[in-house]
């Protein structure tokens, strides 16, 4: 009888014990529930998380949902945008981890500050970069939805490396006593110095005064810089604005001096007319 009552014990004792990897939902001092665990790396309750030890070599986001998976037994939700999938992520070695604190030291970890080049001419600018897993869910379990983000500055656009064709007016440089060769003997001079090879082609369309050339766009911005640079060509706003008083004014005297013309022609006829 009393090995039997002995027995009757300690099976009761095993079944108040918590389960492992769980918290007691009752307060065995105060008899009111527990409050819920609050993850510090997420802000949001967990509840009977998964322990599990990892061992992954580094990937992308889905390598590692993959190892997170095989580690656990279990399925993870995620969503993993394309944008971002290519995102490479470091070797992580955990012992007795939970999904919201591996994925709230990964992002901890991720945090840092780069230069970016804005492109040619642009300089630098500093932006802070970041990646991870996050979730919304509350409380947080093994069947939470996780989503990954890549905070990462926004790239200048890329200029495109295929051959293009443009057209340069030279008409003005050619009024200013440049020639064609002249001009053309610049740009080549340019391409060589800099090491352009092969140098985009050159041609000359005399009847509408283009010069027509066909190559990489980074290659033929050459051709711009130096007809900018040949001197007297550009005019200012102030320039034009005498410019054009000037020729306002000329097409004035113009006109008086052919109603002068057409007054003196008409009354010298008018005077040697012949009488009747």
């Amino acid at each position: 009888m009393r090995k039997t009552i002995y027995l009757l014990c300690i099976s009761l004792a095993v079944g108040l014990l918590p389960v492992y990897g769980q918290r007691s939902p009752i307060n065995p001092a105060t008899g009111t529930p527990n409050p819920p665990t609050i993850d510090p790396a997420t802000g949001l309750p967990v509840s009977n998380l998964t322990e599990f030890d990892l061992d992954f070599p580094g990937g992308t986001p889905a390598d590692l949902v993959a190892a997170i998976e095989k580690a656990t037994g279990k399925p993870l939700n995620a969503i993993i945008s394309t944008e971002d999938a290519d995102t490479q992520l470091p070797p992580l070695k955990m012992s007795k981890v939970v999904t919201p604190k591996l994925f709230g030291a990964l992002e901890i970890a991720s945090n840092r500050r780069v230069a970016v080049s804005m492109g040619f001419g642009g300089g630098y600018s500093e932006y802070q970069l970041s990646y991870g897993f996050r979730t919304s869910d509350n409380p947080i379990t093994d069947s939470s939805i996780w989503y990954f983000h890549a905070d990462k500055p926004t790239m200048p656009p890329v200029i495109s490396n295929e051959s293009v064709c443009r057209f340069f007016q030279l008409q003005n440089y050619l009024n200013h006593g440049f020639t064609v060769d002249d001009i053309t003997t610049a740009i080549q001079t340019g391409w060589k110095m800099a090491g352009v090879s092969p140098a985009p082609d050159l041609n000359y369309h005399k009847e509408t005064h283009l010069l027509i050339a066909f190559g990489k766009p980074a290659d033929l911005a050459v051709i711009q810089n130096v007809l900018d640079a040949l001197p007297g060509i550009r005019l200012d706003v102030n320039q034009w604005h005498e410019q054009s008083q000037k020729i306002d004014s000329l097409q004035s005297q113009v006109k008086q001096l052919s109603e002068q013309v057409t007054f003196l022609t008409t009354n010298s006829f008018e005077k040697i007319k012949p009488a009747r």
